[in-house]
């Protein structure tokens, strides 16, 4: 299948299957057609027997550096309901083939949450973690807040939601988020090293182990994703989401209204 936004190696190494996000120019911004190939590329790629894990990265300045904002900026409430956007992030939660981020650069708003959504996250020493997304008026709204609340802790999680501070690799490291870091020319080889680990696993057994953790780690957070999302779409109602994304996409500190 020919893709616009993603780049797809179905046999990267042996039964391992590398797939890119390749928009560049963008900082891999997640517009929806892009997540659109994306989701359709991990079902097809999970479809496949040969296929036992999937690494999923960016290039080297970025993993993702969000949602494409200028896509967002103009729609209300109900606009963000109706598209409902987030349909893709729960096909994508329900693979059933381990997936490794192999994250460099920015990993910030969505890129953060894409991340969050793997299962395994290999880092090259430049990477940089954060959900900004309070900077233009609104909130993590792909499981930005649970996800990650339940990776490093109330209170750094809350810190990172609230002033929208990025952390370093080390700080992701030491807080749990991530799995490993490594020099910059090396993380995709790493993330691809440890897919050829866990490919060369039972597959079924990989698959259902994969199941039983998630359930551990998944307990409550389908609830919490509920009042996430409420409030996020929620937000697109106020003044200050549109001057928050006004101001980003027209490069001027924001006035807010508290509105």
């Amino acid at each position: 299948m020919d893709y616009q936004y993603i780049d797809v190696q179905p046999q990267a190494a042996a039964g391992v299957a590398l797939v890119r996000l390749n928009r560049p120019k963008e900082l891999n911004a997640l517009c929806l057609a892009l997540m659109e190939e994306l989701t359709r590329a991990l079902e097809q790629l999970d479809a496949e027997a040969d296929c036992r894990c999937i690494v999923l990265t960016g290039n080297d300045r970025a993993f993702a550096a969000g949602a494409d904002i200028k896509e967002m900026a103009g729609r209300g409430a109900i606009d963000m309901l109706r598209i409902d956007q987030f349909s893709m992030w729960e096909r994508i939660k329900k693979i059933k083939t381990p997936l490794i981020a192999a994250v460099s650069g920015f990993a910030l708003g969505g890129g953060c949450e894409l991340a969050m959504l793997c299962d395994m996250i290999v880092a090259s020493e430049t990477a940089r973690f954060g959900q900004p997304e309070i900077k233009i008026g609104v909130m993590p709204g792909a499981g930005g807040t649970q996800r990650l609340t339940r990776a490093v802790g109330k209170a750094r999680a809350m810190e990172m939601v609230l002033t929208g501070r990025f952390i370093s690799a080390e700080e992701a490291l030491a807080a749990g988020l991530i799995n490993r870091i490594v020099p910059v020319e090396l993380y995709l080889q790493e993330a691809l090293k440890l897919a050829g680990e866990v490919a060369a696993m039972p597959p079924l057994a990989t698959q259902l182990a994969k199941e039983a953790v998630l359930h551990a780690f998944n307990s409550f957070l389908d609830h919490g994703l509920v009042h996430e999302r409420k409030n996020f779409y929620t937000l697109f109602a106020t003044e200050d989401q549109k001057e928050g994304m006004a101001a980003f996409v027209e490069k001027r500190p924001p006035q807010w209204k508290g509105a």
